[in-house]
């Protein structure tokens, strides 16, 4: 007796099949162990998101929960595009979320914590300190553009991929959101630009 599987396609068939349907249409399953190798870009981009360290672990979190909840397909071999996209769109969902929630006066992230991470390396204390919470404070398309390129490390076309727009768009919101950070950071040397 042959063993049957469900693929991710819903039909019933022999795993010889499935793993032949699935190398026909160009597409690849993406293998669970990979996360692990994209775990620190993702934590990069959700603290840019975020704004905080533990808000951005669990965001993390909350995505690979998501993509290793059930079989994912990936067009082609870019696992950490199509991670970035599932670590934005459960941000996004988290914030539609959190939206429709009554706000509380005080939250945990309002709080000022001693940060012991960033002790070791004072360059890195500079970004989390100043440079993350103005990326955070960036509107949303800004934002987006912003994290995919210089905090996770995607090229411009992979960006405006996983954000569902242009090149053109990316860069120009690239360039906008650069300029309001510089400007947030040294308002003195960018405030009349």
């Amino acid at each position: 007796m042959t063993a049957q599987v469900v693929d991710v396609f819903g039909a019933h068939e022999g795993r010889a099949a499935a793993v032949q349907r699935l190398s026909g249409s160009g597409m690849k399953r993406l293998d669970p162990e990979a996360l692990g190798a994209h775990l620190g870009h993702l934590l990069r981009a959700a603290r840019a998101l975020c704004g905080s360290r533990e808000s951005a672990e669990d965001l993390v979190q909350e995505t690979a929960a998501r993509v290793l909840s059930r079989p994912r397909l990936l067009r082609g071999e870019d696992e950490r595009a199509y991670l970035m996209q599932a670590l934005r769109n459960t941000f996004l969902s988290s914030r539609r979320t959190a939206a429709r929630r009554p706000r509380v006066t005080t939250t945990l992230e309002e709080l000022e914590t001693a940060d012991r991470s960033t002790a070791a390396s004072p360059e890195e204390a500079v970004i989390a300190a100043q440079v993350f919470p103005a990326i955070a404070r960036l509107p949303e398309s800004f934002r987006l553009a912003l994290v995919a390129v210089d905090v996770a490390g995607l090229s411009y076309r992979e960006a405006a991929r996983a954000l569902g727009a242009s090149e053109a768009t990316v860069t120009s919101r690239l360039y906008r959101a650069r300029q309001r950070v510089a400007r947030e950071l040294d308002p003195e040397r960018f405030g009349d630009q």
